[in-house]
């Protein structure tokens, strides 16, 4: 029984149908089941994923990422793009965790700013530094809810700046770079900086 549980659970986390799901139950040995039957576990887990994601946040976290991937999914029958947002912050002891996780239609100012809201809602405070790519709706909606200073992620700092490398140089000149990032002062950082500019 918990065997089965557990397959028509990861199953359901990796998007298979409910009617598909009752198949596999069915090929492994199940006896197969109600549309009920089959979607109780699935429901367990949207339950878990809900108390993660409106859980209280307690504490001051000083240091927040946010980045956002786009990923298709089914919305009416039809397979579109979406942005799903993730926050990680890092709490005053040095804990790092996930403390949000959104999705919607595009990456516009009032995108984030729902988001950021919700995290302030759920007791988000003490952000000092919000670690993101250089997009202006984040600029915005970060600086709005927290009033915190914003700094570009290394590894999108990284693409945008190797984006205007030719191919054959990239490895040479990302090794390079890899060096001012390295150092181990603000003063060392930018000696290394007009060193390799």
């Amino acid at each position: 029984e918990k065997a089965l549980v557990a397959v028509i659970q990861e199953a359901y986390v990796h998007g298979v149908s409910t009617r598909a799901v009752d198949d596999l139950v069915r090929a492994l040995g199940g006896a197969g089941g109600s549309k009920s039957q089959v979607s109780r576990p699935c429901a367990e887990i949207d339950e878990r994923v809900q108390a993660f994601l409106t859980r209280p946040l307690e504490g001051a976290w000083p240091y927040l990422w946010l980045d956002a991937t786009y990923i298709r999914v089914r919305d009416s029958g039809r397979i579109v793009s979406r942005a799903v947002i993730i926050a990680v912050g890092v709490n005053e002891d040095g804990r790092r965790e996930v403390l949000g996780v959104h999705a919607g239609h595009s990456e516009a100012e009032v995108f984030w700013m729902e988001f950021l809201r919700t995290l302030a809602d759920r007791g988000l405070r003490g952000v000092k530094l919000v670690v993101a790519d250089d997009h202006k709706g984040l600029r915005a909606a970060a600086r709005r809810v927290f009033d915190a200073t914003q700094q570009r992620c290394r590894v999108h700092w990284f693409r945008n700046a190797l984006a205007h490398v030719p191919a054959k140089s990239r490895a040479a000149v990302a090794a390079m770079l890899k060096t001012i990032f390295a150092q181990e002062s603000k003063a060392e950082a930018e000696t290394q900086w007009d060193a390799i500019a």
